[in-house]
């Protein structure tokens, strides 16, 4: 972190949680980064190469990154290692885990600040019965308590809780020493969680329920890409038509060098 950062650091999110909530975003680009960072979004999770970029930070100086994969991208414990020892070295403020509480465990004690997963955790929802609210059930609200309870055992300092009704999460909130990072989990999460493409207004196939525009990117890309059409067929037509190249868009040579030149061709044979 650099000298005189308004970054936030994990003492920070500790001490704060309960005290106002925070933005957080998925961005995929350094594009969104740059728009995050300028629309005051506090958290930011991000494609692991993007923290190795060193663009990010220029554009996103004050945003607490957390580079995040599905554990069966990155493999077992050593290869977590591993994985996040670059990031943590390139200015990751901590790291996202779906992995095992050994990996959490191993990366906790190796001073890297992680986030673990509770509730609806996509890489793992055939164990909670696909993609569907977990924690309905007094037996399945009790399974997402005792997995925040394994993961504060194990040093995470944090969780992304998603889809579990607002109630549970509540009282999980109470509870806990955790802070909790909520998508479609309720405003008792001490950081509320979205993508970017759902912000946008861009996402393909199934919107979740949690997920809420603020923008229409979808009818914005399609107007550009009738503008990219329309301009690439006066290109065309106009190539077709002769009216392009005018006279404009190209160097002319002096009348004594192009007859020169001809001339000299001619004598090539």
């Amino acid at each position: 972190m650099r000298p005189g950062s308004r970054r936030l650091t994990v003492a920070d999110l500790r001490a704060g949680r309960g005290a106002r909530p925070l933005a957080m975003l998925r961005v995929e680009t350094l594009e969104e980064a740059a728009a995050a960072e300028a629309a005051g979004v506090e958290m930011l999770s991000v494609p692991p190469a993007m923290i190795l970029d060193r663009r990010f930070r220029e554009v996103a100086p004050d945003a607490f990154a957390i580079p995040g994969d599905d554990f069966y991208e990155i493999g077992g414990t050593d290869d977590f290692l591993r994985w996040a020892f670059p990031l943590w070295k390139h200015g990751a403020d901590a790291v996202y885990c779906s992995g095992s509480l050994r990996t959490v465990r191993a990366l906790a004690e190796n001073g890297i600040p992680v986030c673990g997963h509770v509730g609806l955790v996509p890489s793992r929802a055939t164990w909670t019965g696909g993609f569907r609210a977990v924690g309905k059930t007094l037996d399945a609200a009790k399974r997402v308590w005792e997995a925040c309870r394994a993961l504060e055992e194990a040093g995470a300092f944090a969780a992304e809780i998603e889809v579990v009704p607002v109630e549970i999460t509540a009282a999980i909130a109470e509870r806990t020493s955790l802070f909790l990072i909520a998508m479609g989990a309720g405003a008792a999460g001490h950081a509320q969680y979205l993508f970017a493409d759902d912000v946008l207004g861009q996402t393909e196939g199934h919107v979740p329920r949690h997920a809420k525009a603020y923008a229409d990117f979808r009818a914005e890309r399609e107007r550009l890409q009738g503008l990219r059409i329309a301009a690439m067929r006066a290109f065309a037509e106009e190539v077709r038509g002769g009216a392009y190249p005018a006279a404009g868009h190209v160097v002319t040579a002096r009348a004594e060098v192009a007859e020169s030149f001809r001339d000299w061709l001619s004598a090539q044979g």
